[in-house]
């Protein structure tokens, strides 16, 4: 070779040119096709995705068809180059949570080379990750529908049509692949985290620095103890509470359904996730279930015996271990701790008092097998609420968990109490008390808890009258 010659691999220069125009089309069609109209009343996501998928589609099955021409690992390229533009706009878009912003000149996916372009923002998202995920959160706004657990859909509360229901999760992993689904996974944890966040600084800030509330829970703490005996009068009791803080729970609230909700789709996303990685690979889905397992295993181990070595002090496994569960759908979103927050004085009663007034919008129906809305003026869904508080509870330590299952508890037996010494001896159970249990069971089925934790503070035979009740 000549002196001050550059060597030129042209096997090589023909691949980067392929990568590059790949990068620019994906992700302008990418850009071009998730955009929504926030403002109408429908949706066109299905109909978006389907086509999305097509062109997604049609760009590999062009991979493919060219590779063995050019002599190049089409689909290698292909996996690469689209996760690299799907996880670099997720990083993007989650900058909006960081104070300490990544920049392109920061970003390991950002490539001076094959650059992935950037587009000016259409909206108050920066890109098409932010306008898909807000889109889902839109169409399955608590406060517009239903989400029935047993279906596994949500019903507009209106209409009583279906807007979503599972399939949606296979056209958008047709549409964006596993990869979209993943980082819609990711952007959804970062909302949760910013939504947990400013509930705790709601309560630290505001909630205890009123002084009729702080009066008013305080007292009410009186009034309970101890947690084990029947609270007198108890439907006079609770309802003077719930009357007094009946118009302090807005912000509160609106927390508790945003997260519930995020979460529900977040577990849908994760069996969609699973289901791919199983029929995808089950050797790979088998082998990080055994992993997981055996992990697990060591960890609750070590907890009983201190002497045994934890997993995670010698190396990194546990933490590198984890974002390849998550891509695989080997996770529980419902158990997961988002944050670590400071404890909160009287945020038990605080969060039972919340509850208990929540219930008395909500009325169990036969039909759907969940509780639905009694005013559509002020409207909420109970599958969401659920999963919300069970949520917000876990961000603090178990004991506040293990707290409120016994005042819920004694909330039970004090009402039944009442009742049966009253007039209505032989009457069913009110529907404020069948409400409380079958909030309890959904807790307990969504927190993946032993149904005798609950148990240990409601007798079985109020549980048998409520399984009755419900036939």
């Amino acid at each position: 070779m000549l002196p001050c010659c550059v060597q030129v691999d042209p096997k090589k220069l023909l691949e980067d040119g392929i990568r590059k125009e790949l990068v620019k089309q994906v992700a302008e069609t990418l850009h071009v096709s998730l955009m929504f109209n926030q403002r109408a009343k429908g949706s066109d996501l299905e109909a978006t995705l389907r086509l999305l998928a097509d062109k997604m589609s049609g760009f590999r099955r062009s991979f493919e068809y060219i590779q063995d021409y050019v002599n190049v690992y089409g689909l290698k390229i292909w996996q690469e180059e689209v996760s690299r533009i799907i996880n670099y706009n997720v990083e993007q878009e989650c900058n909006s949570f960081l104070r300490q912003k990544i920049y392109d000149w920061q970003s390991v996916y950002q490539s001076t080379t094959i650059p992935i372009p950037r587009f000016p923002p259409v909206d108050y998202s920066v890109n098409f990750i932010g306008r898909l995920a807000r889109e889902i959160l839109r169409i399955t706004d608590p406060r517009l529908t239903s989400y029935i657990d047993p279906m596994s859909a949500w019903y507009d509360n209106r209409s009583k049509l279906e807007v979503v229901n599972l399939k949606i999760w296979g056209q958008l992993r047709d549409a964006v692949d596993v990869f979209g689904l993943s980082a819609l996974d990711r952007f959804f944890c970062f909302m949760i985290v910013r939504e947990i966040q400013s509930f705790h600084r709601y309560l630290t800030n505001t909630l205890f620095k009123t002084s009729a509330f702080v009066t008013v829970i305080n007292n009410f703490f009186k009034i309970v103890q101890p947690v084990s005996s029947i609270v007198g009068e108890a439907p006079k009791q609770y309802g003077q509470v719930i009357t007094k803080c009946s118009k302090l729970w807005g912000p509160f609230l609106d927390t508790v359904m945003k997260v519930g909700q995020i979460q529900l789709i977040r577990r849908q996303i994760m069996q969609e996730l699973n289901r791919t990685c199983k029929y995808d690979s089950k050797l790979l889905a088998s082998s990080m279930q055994s992993l997981n397992q055996s992990l697990l295993s060591s960890v609750e181990a070590h907890y009983k015996d201190p002497s045994y070595p934890y997993p995670g002090d010698d190396n990194a496994v546990i933490y590198e271990l984890t974002p390849y569960l998550e891509s695989a759908g080997i996770h529980d979103p419902l158990t997961k701790i988002y944050v670590t927050l400071k404890p909160v004085n009287g945020l038990t009663y605080t969060v039972l008092v919340f509850i208990l007034t929540q219930l008395t919008k909500l009325v169990y129906n036969k039909s759907v097998g969940g509780m639905l809305c009694k005013n559509l003026k002020e409207p909420l869904d109970g599958a969401p609420f659920v999963t919300g508080c069970l949520t917000v509870l876990r961000q603090f330590h178990s004991n506040h968990t293990e707290e409120c299952l016994a005042l819920m508890g004694q909330y039970v037996r004090s009402m039944v109490d009442a009742q049966q010494t009253g007039k209505d001896k032989n009457a069913d159970l009110s529907s404020d008390v069948v409400n409380a249990l079958f909030f309890l069971e959904e807790f307990v089925h969504y927190g993946q808890m032993a149904r005798k934790v609950v148990e240990q503070h409601i007798p079985s035979y109020i549980f048998d009258e409520f399984r009755h009740h419900l036939q």
